[in-house]
């Protein structure tokens, strides 16, 4: 098993990307979490095994009304999860007062 983090910027927030993800996980036995995060980004932890998690990896592309700019992955210390969980996060930071 490998664990990796993923960071994926672009048009990934209020867009249901996250629930994607997670269908994808999943449908793919892979475990984690998925977090909006304040600056806009969207941060994963993936655990399975690495053919899976390149296939997992291919299929975010495909998430509906998401627009992936960028796609960062780097291999991490391991972690163990159950399943593959939605962390509510704080979202992108506010601009007004």
């Amino acid at each position: 098993m490998k664990t990796i983090e993923i960071f994926i910027s672009g048009r990934v927030q209020r867009v249901g990307f996250r629930a994607c993800v997670r269908r994808i996980a999943t449908d793919l036995r892979v475990t984690g979490t998925v977090i909006n995060l304040p600056d806009g980004r969207v941060r994963i932890y993936a655990i399975a095994e690495p053919i899976v998690l390149d296939k997992f990896i291919s299929m975010i592309y495909s998430c509906p009304r998401a627009v992936i700019r960028d796609l960062r992955t780097s291999e991490i210390a391991s972690m163990d999860f159950n399943d593959f969980s939605i962390i509510k996060g704080e979202g992108r930071l506010s601009t007004g007062l």
